[in-house]
Protein backbone atom coordinates (compact mmCIF):
# COMPACT_ATOMS: atom_id res chain seq x y z
CA UNK A 1 0.00 0.00 0.00
CA UNK A 2 1.63 3.61 -0.86
CA UNK A 3 1.70 5.87 1.87
CA UNK A 4 1.49 9.16 0.20
CA UNK A 5 -1.95 7.85 -1.27
CA UNK A 6 -3.22 6.85 2.37
CA UNK A 7 -2.00 10.13 4.04
CA UNK A 8 -3.51 12.25 1.18
CA UNK A 9 -7.24 10.02 1.63
CA UNK A 10 -7.15 10.52 5.40
CA UNK A 11 -6.05 14.12 5.25
CA UNK A 12 -9.37 14.72 2.81
CA UNK A 13 -10.99 12.76 5.21
CA UNK A 14 -9.90 14.79 8.31
CA UNK A 15 -11.05 18.38 6.53
CA UNK A 16 -13.56 17.02 5.50
CA UNK A 17 -12.51 18.62 1.77
CA UNK A 18 -10.26 17.79 -1.11
CA UNK A 19 -9.49 21.64 -1.44
CA UNK A 20 -7.93 22.38 1.99
CA UNK A 21 -6.20 18.72 1.79
CA UNK A 22 -4.72 19.77 -1.46
CA UNK A 23 -3.27 22.82 0.40
CA UNK A 24 -2.19 21.11 3.36
CA UNK A 25 -0.20 18.37 1.41
CA UNK A 26 0.73 21.10 -1.43
CA UNK A 27 -1.05 19.09 -4.33
CA UNK A 28 -3.08 20.34 -7.05
CA UNK A 29 -6.91 19.36 -6.10
CA UNK A 30 -6.67 16.91 -9.63
CA UNK A 31 -3.35 14.87 -8.01
CA UNK A 32 -5.20 14.51 -5.09
CA UNK A 33 -8.01 13.40 -6.32
CA UNK A 34 -5.80 10.60 -8.60
CA UNK A 35 -3.86 9.56 -5.08
CA UNK A 36 -7.20 8.96 -3.60
CA UNK A 37 -8.67 6.64 -6.48
CA UNK A 38 -5.45 5.25 -6.85
CA UNK A 39 -5.98 3.87 -3.22
CA UNK A 40 -9.77 3.10 -4.01
CA UNK A 41 -8.62 0.98 -7.21
CA UNK A 42 -5.91 -0.63 -5.12
CA UNK A 43 -8.22 -1.97 -2.10
CA UNK A 44 -11.46 -2.42 -3.95
CA UNK A 45 -13.89 -0.58 -2.19
CA UNK A 46 -15.09 3.24 -1.98
CA UNK A 47 -13.52 5.37 0.47
CA UNK A 48 -15.37 8.85 0.07
CA UNK A 49 -18.64 10.45 -0.75
CA UNK A 50 -18.01 13.39 -2.50
CA UNK A 51 -20.49 16.31 -3.06
CA UNK A 52 -21.00 19.89 -3.45
CA UNK A 53 -21.15 20.20 0.49
CA UNK A 54 -17.53 18.53 0.29
CA UNK A 55 -16.69 14.48 1.04
CA UNK A 56 -17.96 12.45 4.08
CA UNK A 57 -16.55 8.63 4.64
CA UNK A 58 -18.00 5.76 3.32
CA UNK A 59 -18.79 2.48 6.11
CA UNK A 60 -15.46 0.87 4.85
CA UNK A 61 -14.10 4.36 4.46
CA UNK A 62 -14.83 4.98 8.47
CA UNK A 63 -12.29 1.55 8.74
CA UNK A 64 -9.92 2.85 6.60
CA UNK A 65 -9.68 5.83 8.13
CA UNK A 66 -9.01 4.71 11.88
CA UNK A 67 -6.05 2.09 10.48
CA UNK A 68 -4.53 5.02 8.62
CA UNK A 69 -4.28 7.15 12.03
CA UNK A 70 -2.19 3.91 13.68
CA UNK A 71 -0.31 3.54 10.17
CA UNK A 72 0.44 7.02 9.59
CA UNK A 73 1.39 8.04 13.35
CA UNK A 74 3.94 4.36 13.29
CA UNK A 75 5.32 5.97 10.44
CA UNK A 76 5.69 9.60 11.65
CA UNK A 77 7.38 8.10 15.06
CA UNK A 78 9.81 6.14 12.62
CA UNK A 79 11.44 8.66 11.11
CA UNK A 80 11.75 10.45 14.23
CA UNK A 81 13.60 8.05 15.61
CA UNK A 82 15.55 7.50 12.02
CA UNK A 83 16.47 11.23 12.85
CA UNK A 84 17.49 10.72 16.19
CA UNK A 85 20.03 7.93 14.97
CA UNK A 86 21.22 9.91 12.60
CA UNK A 87 22.54 12.54 14.89
CA UNK A 88 19.84 15.09 14.27
CA UNK A 89 18.56 15.03 17.52
CA UNK A 90 21.74 14.26 19.75
CA UNK A 91 20.52 11.71 23.41
CA UNK A 92 22.01 13.62 26.87
CA UNK A 93 21.67 11.18 29.38
CA UNK A 94 22.74 13.00 33.04
CA UNK A 95 22.18 11.41 36.57
CA UNK A 96 22.17 13.72 39.40
CA UNK A 97 22.03 13.61 43.42
CA UNK A 98 18.49 14.50 44.58
CA UNK A 99 19.74 17.82 46.52
CA UNK A 100 20.55 19.79 43.52
CA UNK A 101 18.61 17.55 40.48
CA UNK A 102 15.35 18.69 42.69
CA UNK A 103 16.21 22.26 43.10
CA UNK A 104 18.77 24.16 41.52
CA UNK A 105 19.19 21.63 38.16
CA UNK A 106 16.35 21.85 36.59
CA UNK A 107 16.45 25.83 35.47
CA UNK A 108 20.15 24.80 34.15
CA UNK A 109 18.66 22.38 32.03
CA UNK A 110 16.06 24.59 30.49
CA UNK A 111 18.96 27.56 30.03
CA UNK A 112 21.12 24.93 28.53
CA UNK A 113 18.13 23.72 26.24
CA UNK A 114 17.44 27.22 24.95
CA UNK A 115 20.51 27.72 23.73
CA UNK A 116 21.31 23.66 21.86
CA UNK A 117 17.38 23.06 20.99
CA UNK A 118 18.57 19.80 19.06
CA UNK A 119 20.44 17.54 22.63
CA UNK A 120 17.13 15.83 23.76
CA UNK A 121 18.14 15.64 27.99
CA UNK A 122 17.15 12.74 30.02
CA UNK A 123 18.03 13.26 33.82
CA UNK A 124 17.63 10.36 36.50
CA UNK A 125 17.68 11.15 40.53
CA UNK A 126 19.60 8.79 42.70
CA UNK A 127 21.48 9.24 46.01
CA UNK A 128 25.58 10.30 45.06
CA UNK A 129 27.09 6.99 46.02
CA UNK A 130 24.43 5.24 43.31
CA UNK A 131 25.33 7.91 40.65
CA UNK A 132 28.97 6.88 40.89
CA UNK A 133 28.52 3.20 40.99
CA UNK A 134 26.00 4.11 37.29
CA UNK A 135 29.07 6.12 36.14
CA UNK A 136 31.50 2.79 36.67
CA UNK A 137 28.90 0.60 35.78
CA UNK A 138 28.93 2.52 32.13
CA UNK A 139 25.27 3.07 31.82
CA UNK A 140 25.47 7.03 32.55
CA UNK A 141 28.59 9.39 31.31
CA UNK A 142 28.10 12.24 33.18
CA UNK A 143 27.01 12.93 36.80
CA UNK A 144 26.25 15.22 39.00
CA UNK A 145 27.07 14.83 42.87
CA UNK A 146 27.92 15.75 46.46
CA UNK A 147 31.31 15.48 47.65
CA UNK A 148 31.31 11.67 48.12
CA UNK A 149 33.74 8.84 48.08
CA UNK A 150 34.96 9.85 44.98
CA UNK A 151 38.12 7.67 43.57
CA UNK A 152 41.01 8.08 41.29
CA UNK A 153 38.51 5.94 38.25
CA UNK A 154 36.27 9.71 38.36
CA UNK A 155 37.18 13.26 37.35
CA UNK A 156 35.22 15.52 39.31
CA UNK A 157 34.49 19.96 38.73
CA UNK A 158 33.47 21.88 41.37
CA UNK A 159 30.30 23.68 40.05
CA UNK A 160 28.38 24.83 43.09
CA UNK A 161 29.27 25.43 47.26
CA UNK A 162 26.51 24.15 49.76
CA UNK A 163 26.63 24.12 52.94
CA UNK A 164 24.19 21.38 55.74
CA UNK A 165 22.17 23.29 57.59
CA UNK A 166 19.74 21.84 60.77
CA UNK A 167 16.04 22.56 60.05
CA UNK A 168 12.68 22.96 61.57
CA UNK A 169 9.16 23.86 61.34
CA UNK A 170 8.34 27.38 61.10
CA UNK A 171 6.53 27.36 64.51
CA UNK A 172 9.48 25.67 66.40
CA UNK A 173 10.25 28.40 69.32
CA UNK A 174 13.79 27.67 69.21
CA UNK A 175 16.40 29.47 66.95
CA UNK A 176 19.94 28.80 68.30
CA UNK A 177 20.86 25.01 70.18
CA UNK A 178 23.91 23.37 71.61
CA UNK A 179 25.63 20.28 70.66
CA UNK A 180 23.86 18.75 73.98
CA UNK A 181 20.68 20.47 72.87
CA UNK A 182 21.40 18.98 69.30
CA UNK A 183 21.56 15.50 70.54
CA UNK A 184 18.19 15.62 72.53
CA UNK A 185 16.18 16.34 69.15
CA UNK A 186 14.75 14.05 67.29
CA UNK A 187 15.97 13.78 64.15
CA UNK A 188 14.61 12.39 60.56
CA UNK A 189 17.98 12.02 58.30
CA UNK A 190 18.39 10.89 54.70
CA UNK A 191 19.42 7.49 54.02
CA UNK A 192 22.50 5.60 54.26
CA UNK A 193 24.27 5.87 50.99
CA UNK A 194 23.41 9.50 50.83
CA UNK A 195 25.98 12.10 50.25
CA UNK A 196 24.30 14.59 52.76
CA UNK A 197 24.30 11.91 55.16
CA UNK A 198 27.76 11.14 54.47
CA UNK A 199 28.71 14.38 54.97
CA UNK A 200 27.42 14.90 58.40
CA UNK A 201 28.80 11.25 59.54
CA UNK A 202 32.51 12.80 58.19
CA UNK A 203 31.94 16.27 60.07
CA UNK A 204 31.44 14.26 63.56
CA UNK A 205 33.99 12.05 63.30
CA UNK A 206 36.81 14.93 62.46
CA UNK A 207 34.76 17.00 65.54
CA UNK A 208 35.73 13.97 67.35
CA UNK A 209 31.86 13.25 67.61
CA UNK A 210 29.62 10.54 68.05
CA UNK A 211 27.37 10.43 65.20
CA UNK A 212 25.75 7.15 66.61
CA UNK A 213 24.75 9.80 69.54
CA UNK A 214 22.27 12.04 67.63
CA UNK A 215 18.42 11.27 68.18
CA UNK A 216 17.75 9.23 64.68
CA UNK A 217 14.07 8.24 64.60
CA UNK A 218 14.00 6.99 61.13
CA UNK A 219 15.79 7.66 58.06
CA UNK A 220 14.03 8.76 54.43
CA UNK A 221 15.12 8.61 50.97
CA UNK A 222 13.62 11.35 49.81
CA UNK A 223 14.28 14.64 50.67
CA UNK A 224 10.62 16.19 50.08
CA UNK A 225 9.15 13.46 52.63
CA UNK A 226 11.75 14.32 55.27
CA UNK A 227 10.89 18.40 54.75
CA UNK A 228 6.75 17.38 54.96
CA UNK A 229 7.88 15.29 58.03
CA UNK A 230 9.48 18.21 59.95
CA UNK A 231 6.93 20.62 58.78
CA UNK A 232 4.24 18.57 60.01
CA UNK A 233 5.94 16.88 63.46
CA UNK A 234 8.28 17.86 66.10
CA UNK A 235 10.85 16.86 64.44
CA UNK A 236 14.61 18.24 62.46
CA UNK A 237 16.90 17.48 59.85
CA UNK A 238 19.99 18.78 58.08
CA UNK A 239 19.32 19.37 54.90
CA UNK A 240 21.40 21.07 51.92
CA UNK A 241 20.77 24.93 51.95
CA UNK A 242 19.80 24.58 47.97
CA UNK A 243 17.18 22.26 48.83
CA UNK A 244 15.00 24.28 51.29
CA UNK A 245 15.20 27.82 49.68
CA UNK A 246 11.66 27.80 48.69
CA UNK A 247 10.38 26.95 52.20
CA UNK A 248 12.78 29.45 54.02
CA UNK A 249 11.11 32.03 51.66
CA UNK A 250 7.30 30.95 52.33
CA UNK A 251 7.88 30.27 55.65
CA UNK A 252 7.29 27.02 56.17
CA UNK A 253 10.65 26.01 57.08
CA UNK A 254 13.18 27.67 59.45
CA UNK A 255 17.12 27.40 60.02
CA UNK A 256 18.28 26.52 63.38
CA UNK A 257 21.80 27.21 64.13
CA UNK A 258 23.79 24.69 65.84
CA UNK A 259 26.86 26.57 67.86
CA UNK A 260 30.22 25.76 66.47
CA UNK A 261 28.68 23.93 63.26
CA UNK A 262 29.64 24.83 60.03
CA UNK A 263 29.13 22.00 57.41
CA UNK A 264 30.32 23.35 53.95
CA UNK A 265 30.52 21.02 50.98
CA UNK A 266 30.52 20.88 46.78
CA UNK A 267 28.97 19.65 44.43
CA UNK A 268 30.50 18.19 41.57
CA UNK A 269 29.78 17.60 37.76
CA UNK A 270 31.77 14.24 37.30
CA UNK A 271 33.07 11.33 34.59
CA UNK A 272 35.16 8.75 33.93
CA UNK A 273 38.91 9.57 33.29
CA UNK A 274 39.32 6.90 30.29
CA UNK A 275 35.83 7.77 28.74
CA UNK A 276 36.08 10.22 25.61
CA UNK A 277 33.05 12.60 25.91
CA UNK A 278 30.89 13.05 23.07
CA UNK A 279 30.88 17.10 21.33
CA UNK A 280 27.24 17.43 23.37
CA UNK A 281 28.50 15.72 25.98
CA UNK A 282 31.84 18.06 26.50
CA UNK A 283 29.27 21.47 25.37
CA UNK A 284 27.33 20.65 28.52
CA UNK A 285 30.25 19.72 31.25
CA UNK A 286 31.37 23.03 29.63
CA UNK A 287 28.47 25.14 30.12
CA UNK A 288 27.30 23.51 34.05
CA UNK A 289 30.97 24.29 34.81
CA UNK A 290 30.46 27.91 33.41
CA UNK A 291 28.79 31.09 35.09
CA UNK A 292 26.30 30.79 32.32
CA UNK A 293 24.64 27.86 34.43
CA UNK A 294 21.44 29.75 35.87
CA UNK A 295 20.92 27.34 38.80
CA UNK A 296 17.40 28.35 40.72
CA UNK A 297 17.62 29.42 43.69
Amino acid sequence: MNLDHLRSFYMTAKYKSISKSAKELHLTQPGLSMQIQNLENEIGVNLLERSYRGVELTEEGKIVFDYADKMLSLEDNLQIHLKNLQGKRQPLLIGSCKSIGEYALPCSIYTFKQIYEDIEISLELNNSDTVINELKEKHINIGIIQESNIDNEIISIPILSDRLVLVGGYDQDIDKVTLDELLSLQLILREEGSATRNILKNHFKNSNLDFENLNVIYSLNSQEAIKNSISLQKCFSFLPEVSIRQELRSSNLKKIDVSGFNIEFNYYIAYRKNYTLTKYEKIFIDFLSSPKRCFCY
